[in-house]
């Protein structure tokens, strides 16, 4: 592994909460299944719906995402205005497996993930058939031509979804944003919409549940997701970034990390430690 690879500190162990309040085994098991039968149904949909033009195409696919997110038991709640038409860099801060369909519903984009994803059930399928974009993270010399993959998306007018932390949080803290992302939307002159997403419980208290991080597989943290109850999606769409708002990628990076934080976050002694480290690339 190299050393420059962003890691974050969180572990299912220490960060995550086990779902003493949860759901009936007979209620997870149906929204287990109802959520595997939404997700394969999508997937062996995308060839038909690619033929489908752009408008009516993305208002099915914010559909879609919006099902996967209830049918997997949370409460979905949006604020913010729509982001606007164009090339669009669309970033957030990532908790979860559940942050990719959410940010879709926003938005529909093609999603930079990391190559191993490209081999994961359900998820790798879902990313590489909608065109997403795979980033080899331990090979530095490939990132200059991801990074003009991304520019090159954003000048034909499409969205990117990039999570520049790269790496999952807890959602109790969070990590710097790479700045490598965000020199491809100062190559293309693409405006950048920063989205904070946050999960809670119905009571408001931070939840993290959702939370997909360190050595959690990918099938105990859909099982915690589906035996919860009372879980809240929240995505807050903050104001644009727009082109020419930043001089360089540092200035960029670090304008949309501000603006994704919460309280809660801002908070946490593991942000300010990672405030005050260098973010590299």
């Amino acid at each position: 592994m190299s050393a420059w690879l962003p890691s974050a500190p969180c572990t299912p162990a220490a960060c995550v909460e086990s779902a003493r309040a949860g759901t009936a085994v007979p209620l997870a098991v149906l929204r287990l299944v109802s959520l595997l039968f939404v997700v394969a149904t999508g997937i062996a949909l995308i060839p038909l719906v690619g033929r489908v033009p752009a408008g009516p195409r993305d208002r099915l696919i914010r559909v879609w995402c919006r099902t996967i997110v209830r049918t997997a038991g949370l409460r979905l709640r949006t604020t913010g205005a729509a982001p606007p038409t164009g090339g669009l860099l669309l970033v957030a801060n990532h908790i979860s497996w559940l942050d990719i369909p959410l940010l879709a519903a926003v938005r529909p984009g093609r999603m930079l993930a990391k190559a191993e994803i490209r081999h994961w059930p359900v998820a790798g399928a879902l990313i590489a058939s909608s065109g997403g974009l795979f980033i080899e993270r331990d090979r530095l010399r490939a990132l200059p031509a991801t990074v003009g993959r991304i520019a090159e998306s954003l000048r034909g007018g499409g969205a990117v979804v990039v999570f520049p932390e790269g790496s999952t949080w807890c959602g109790r803290a969070q990590g710097r944003f790479r700045r490598a992302a965000f020199q491809a939307a100062l190559d293309a002159d693409a405006a950048v919409q920063p989205v904070r997403l946050h999960y809670r419980h119905d009571g408001g208290a931070p939840a993290t549940a959702p939370a997909f991080v360190g050595s959690d597989s990918l099938l105990a943290s859909v099982w915690r997701v589906v035996s919860a109850r009372g879980l809240v999606a929240e995505v807050d769409v903050r104001a644009v970034l727009p082109p020419g708002s930043a001089p360089d990628r540092r200035t960029l990076a670090r304008a949309a990390e501000t603006v994704t934080i919460g309280p809660a976050c801002a908070a946490h002694p593991a942000v300010r430690a990672n405030r005050q480290a260098p973010a590299h690339l």
